[in-house]
């Protein structure tokens, strides 16, 4: 049994550390920094405090500022339990006093680690997995920088050139966003004329020129008036478009090199074989596993960390109300939605099991959250049994007359 509990509130220059003994009474609090060689005083501190015996260490961080207090951890072979920093705030209810200090939520953490027997051991993922964190981290970023700028875009045509806002999807055409670089204005266009223009498009290697170029002087002529945003509209689009397909180059580089880190897993053949994966969503789902289920324990629990499994919410005569659970990966939950729904194009399986739960009154969500927990337990299976998937076979429903 534990001798110690050793709480850390981690941030990102400095941690606080409290130290308390199996009754609860505080051994040591004390800010430490961020640093690697402050960092190794106070384990070594701690386990001197133990003398000998064994030492349980939370945080309410997994990653982040915590990464290096982590590692070293790790490499000490320091049991390590994380402490969601939801549980910390409801629990924090329940200790005396208003106030809020570092050293409190500290002597919390510490707490809670020592009373709890429910709490996930902090676990380094393998090398493949911790780059893909990073990586696909990174490529979600930038696609919200994506989003961003496309909606600026849009936004700043509707203030002078609505007809040719409405004309093309910009976050899928790429032929648009290369009209865009050179024009910008109803007059350039109308100038232009289709024909020159669809020439224009073809040799920078646009498809579909012709089409384009007619919905782009269409727009045009729909609008003769000039409005007094138009010269400083038209720069800041040309700007935008610029900026979006700067993005488009830097989001294929950036899948290039995750596709390839990802092909080294020794699980990538599986994962890919899996309807729905694509190495991409792959990657995500390794990057936020770790790599290795078994630290999930069972099925059920990876379900329940992913957000697809139902929490119940029964009380008194009430039962059968189920709810998402409150905390779940938001990430890995969006990498399981988006497998199931590509799932329903070229699996037969999940297309029989979807159409089933919508025939039961399920919604479209719901019906695909139920195909995401189901497979959950086929990808647990076949990481298990080191097995590709196999499609079964779908039993044709039996229609009456």
């Amino acid at each position: 049994m534990p001798a110690v509990w050793a709480g850390i509130d981690s941030g990102k220059r400095a941690h606080h550390c409290v130290v308390i003994d199996q009754t609860g009474e505080m051994l040591l609090s004390q800010r430490i920094d961020n640093d690697e060689t402050v960092l190794l005083e106070i384990i070594a501190t701690v386990t001197e405090i133990a003398d000998g015996h064994e030492v349980v260490w939370a945080t309410d961080l997994n990653s982040g500022g915590a990464a290096l207090l982590i590692s070293l951890l790790v490499d000490h072979g320091q049991q390590l339990l994380y402490i969601p920093g939801r549980i910390i705030h409801h629990a924090a209810a329940t200790y005396r006093g208003d106030g809020k200090t570092d050293a409190k939520d500290a002597r919390i953490i510490a707490d809670q680690a020592r009373m709890r027997t429910d709490l996930q051991p902090v676990r380094d993922g393998d090398q493949i997995s911790v780059d893909l964190k990073l990586l696909t981290a990174r490529r979600l970023d930038i696609i919200h920088d994506r989003v961003r700028a496309i909606n600026r875009l849009r936004a700043t045509m509707l203030e002078y050139f609505p007809a040719l806002e409405r004309a093309f999807d910009y976050s899928k055409s790429k032929a648009a966003l290369t009209l865009l670089s050179t024009y910008q204005s109803p007059g350039a266009l109308r100038r232009m004329g289709v024909t020159r223009l669809a020439a224009w498009l073809k040799a920078r290697g646009c498809r579909n020129s012709a089409t384009v170029a007619q919905k782009a002087v269409d727009a045009a002529r729909e609008q003769e008036t000039t409005l007094p945003t138009e010269t400083v509209g038209a720069t800041l689009v040309a700007r935008l478009a610029a900026v979006i397909t700067a993005i488009d180059a830097d989001l294929v580089d950036l899948d290039k090199t995750i596709t390839a880190r990802f092909n080294e897993h020794e699980n990538a053949e599986i994962l890919e074989s899996m309807p729905g994966f694509g190495p991409i969503l792959a990657a995500t789902f390794l990057a936020n596993t770790g790599g290795d289920l078994r630290s999930f324990e069972s099925p059920d629990r990876l379900a329940s960390v992913a957000g697809v499994a139902p929490a119940p919410r029964d009380s008194g005569r009430i039962s059968g109300n189920h709810h998402r659970p409150r905390r779940f990966n938001r990430r890995l939950l969006r990498t399981c939605y988006l497998a199931a729904l590509s799932s329903l194009k070229n699996s037969p399986a999940s297309r029989a099991y979807y159409d089933r739960k919508r025939r039961e009154g399920k919604s479209h969500k719901q019906a695909l959250l139920a195909l995401a927990r189901r497979r959950i337990n086929v990808l647990w299976a076949m990481l298990r049994d080191h097995t590709l998937y196999q499609e079964p076979a779908v039993t044709p429903m039996l229609t009456t007359a």
